[in-house]
């Protein structure tokens, strides 16, 4: 088995969906994730707050700068997470499409180094 870390990449600056939308991608959510837990691949998932709460640390010069908001900008931002431990890439694959359709964002796939966390 190897682990896989499926992130949804939400777009900057959007409006929130409607609360109609919302509670029919809630679902969706919480149905994806219960076959997930089921199948035995479901490894740890949860969304994030917003860019705007990070805190990056930046070493520099044998010290680290704190600095608040996120370490780059962009179009996109890492809304929330997901591991798998599954047999591989295809599956993982499989996972992902269904969380993009789930969540209707962009799932970026990306196994973890040495198959684990």
């Amino acid at each position: 088995m190897a682990q896989y870390l499926l992130s949804i990449q939400q777009p900057v600056g959007d409006q929130p969906p409607d609360p109609e939308f919302l509670t029919g991608v809630m679902r969706q959510l919480a149905e994806f994730r219960d076959e997930l837990v089921a199948s035995g691949s479901w490894v740890f998932g949860q969304g994030l707050y917003g860019p705007e709460t990070a805190t990056v640390l930046r070493p520099r010069d044998g010290d680290v700068l704190v600095t608040d908001g996120p370490y780059v900008e962009g179009k996109e931002h890492v809304g929330g997470l997901m591991i798998i431990d599954v047999p591989d890439l295809d599956v993982a694959l499989d996972w992902g499409r269904r969380y993009a359709l789930a969540t209707t964002l962009p799932i970026e796939v990306r196994p973890f180094q040495g198959g684990g966390v």
